[in-house]
């Protein structure tokens, strides 16, 4: 037996050809049915082979862009917002913003993860918890200064990265948060101005397309999809220096009368032009961390209240329109009472037989609603509403109220009186001021603007040229040595205005708490400014509008006429305060 044999189990040995297994023979189609298998999954792959790189190759293009390119948007620069001057009240600053890619952040060591919350101003709880928020994506902090991103960087942590974005800086501050206003983190106006003019003051953000690894490094541009542009710059009306002399003289009013709160606004008498407007209380833009509402409301456009006697001149100056009085006519105010219906009204003097003139200087409520009474309510209504009242001021600023006229048909006489001296009627600061145009500008209305104009206003007459003189002089009498304002003269200047003091209303009863105010212009002789002060609730012992908002008025417009080089238009250098100045009764 040779080696080429096998053993059987009997242990013979017999040929491995001879083996009963190999000799079986196998159907032929079960190798072809294998072989045809084999050719068709080929042909298979072939034709998903070719499907995928000729017909759909732009899925897979698309797929595979989705893992490794990016589309980075290209910031732009918002406007920047300048005064009258050209100085800069708000501006875009660069900044960074801090983002990380959490699985890789969480393998840095715990010391290093410690520092990176203090830097950003975080707790270690707030770190971890953003860090939890999301796998790939995260912001750790927006709007992030240069000097903090710098020692950031330099933790060396790996997954941390910064992006370009702007954080908009006001330099004024305070002063002149309530015209200029803020943007939010997105860098979109959310107050003021900033929120008024956010389609001009915005750019358009552009974008390119980038590969970046799987660390966010940017290590090739594919190509640039749109350009940045930067927004368009906003010049305001305001003038930087009246701002701070209106704002700095009002907070020195609020705080020495204890008051709650106070506003200020200076018109341009030529051009319609808002040179200045402040507020108290008020904030800083530059830092919002203890925001409240109170801090946010631009009273001067927001708030109403019932003006009080600065409406007298407009009852008075229709009677002389309509020629039923004229300055030197006599009027009976005795004995300083008047019941109209069921109601009573009074003067705080009794002042007696008076001229017209008088009554405006003395400031006789019984005076101005028996000139009233002999118009007709819509006669006042439609004066009312000519200058503005109940209507929303035209300045493109959000917020500003109309303020309430009632309709003149549901009148009653007692109601008609009483709106005559600034009861049972509302406005806000800008509208009374608003108003008080058609005494500075000889009759005539302008519209009001926020922004710098050249433009010569176009004016709607209201009053004839004749009427508004001789209120002008009045008003001037008003503010003189024998009037309800001798705190309102300026040395050097001759000035016009009218005193108000009106109790609040709260849940519609009035209650014992006051507005102060004084709207007046100067100088007389060819008026070139009009303010309007108010101060609200004072609580330290004085709360007439001629002791409490009169020497802010002065003070401003002896400020304000030096600042805008007007000439002088009165000898007289001394002004005169009585030791008991008239008041106007509520």
């Amino acid at each position: 037996m040779t080696r080429s044999t096998s053993r059987t189990a009997s242990g013979k040995g017999v040929p491995f050809v001879a083996s009963p297994v190999l000799a079986a023979k196998l159907p032929a189609w079960r190798s072809r049915v294998v072989l045809f298998l084999i050719f068709a999954a080929f042909a298979t792959l072939a034709g998903r082979a070719l499907w995928l790189q000729g017909m759909s190759k732009d899925f897979l293009q698309k797929q595979g862009a989705s893992r490794y390119a990016r589309t980075l948007e290209l910031p732009s620069t918002r406007g920047k917002i300048t005064d009258r001057n050209g100085q800069v009240l708000a501006s875009s600053v660069p900044v960074r913003a801090v983002w990380a890619i959490p699985e890789d952040v969480m393998e840095a060591p715990k010391d290093k993860l410690r520092q990176l919350a203090k830097l950003l101003d975080m707790s270690e709880k707030d770190l971890y918890g953003r860090l939890d928020s999301d796998r790939t994506f995260v912001y750790l902090k927006r709007q992030v200064e240069m000097d903090v991103v710098d020692k950031v960087l330099k933790l060396n942590i790996t997954g941390i990265n910064t992006r370009k974005e702007y954080k908009r800086y006001y330099p004024e501050g305070q002063a002149m948060a309530h015209i200029v206003g803020f943007t939010n983190v997105e860098d979109k106006g959310i107050e003021g101005m900033e929120l008024a003019y956010q389609k001009t003051l915005a750019g358009v953000p552009g974008s390119r397309r980038v590969i970046r690894d799987r660390l966010g490094n940017v290590v090739e541009d594919i190509e640039a999809i749109r350009e940045p542009h930067d927004g368009q710059d906003l010049t305001l009306s305001i003038d930087s220096k009246l701002q701070y002399i209106a704002f700095s003289n009002l907070k020195a009013a609020v705080e020495a009368n204890k008051a709650k709160a106070g506003g200020i606004v200076i018109l341009d008498a030529k051009s319609g032009e808002i040179l200045a407007l402040a507020n108290l209380p008020t904030y800083d833009p530059n830092n919002r961390a203890q925001l409240s509402g109170a801090q946010l409301r631009n009273r001067v456009l927001t708030d109403t209240f019932e003006p009080g006697s600065t409406l007298k001149p407009f009852a008075v100056a229709l009677g002389l329109e309509k020629k039923i009085v004229r300055p030197n006519t006599m009027i009976d105010t005795a004995p300083g009472r008047m019941t109209i219906g069921t109601a009573t009204i009074g003067d705080a003097h009794a002042i007696g037989l008076a001229s017209v003139s008088q009554i405006i200087e003395k400031s006789s409520n019984i005076g101005t609603a028996k000139i009233a009474l002999q118009m007709q309510p819509q006669e006042m209504w439609d004066l009312f509403t000519s200058v503005g009242f109940g209507q929303q001021p035209k300045i493109g600023f959000p917020g500003a109220v109309a303020g309430r006229v009632r309709p003149y048909k549901s009148w009653r006489p007692i109601e008609q009186a009483t709106m005559s001296y600034g009861h049972g009627i509302s406005v806000s600061l800008l509208q009374i001021a608003h108003a008080y145009m058609i005494f500075a500008r000889d009759g005539e209305m302008i519209p009001l603007t926020l922004q710098r104009s050249s433009d010569q206003p176009i004016a709607q007459r209201v009053l004839s040229e004749k009427t508004a003189r001789e209120m002008r002089s009045m008003l001037e009498m008003a503010a003189g040595p024998t009037g309800t304002a001798p705190q309102a003269q300026v040395p050097g200047y001759r000035v016009g205005g009218k005193t108000g003091t009106a109790y609040k209303l709260e849940n519609g009863k009035y209650v014992k708490k006051y507005v102060a105010s004084f709207v007046g212009f100067a100088p007389v002789s060819d008026p070139r400014i009009i303010v309007a002060v108010m101060i609200d609730e004072p609580t330290a012992g004085r709360h007439y509008g001629g002791s409490v908002a009169g020497p802010v008025f002065s003070s401003v417009v002896a400020s304000a006429l030096r600042s805008m080089n007007v000439a002088p238009d009165s000898t007289v250098t001394n002004i005169i305060i009585p030791p008991e100045p008239l008041q106007e009764v509520l």
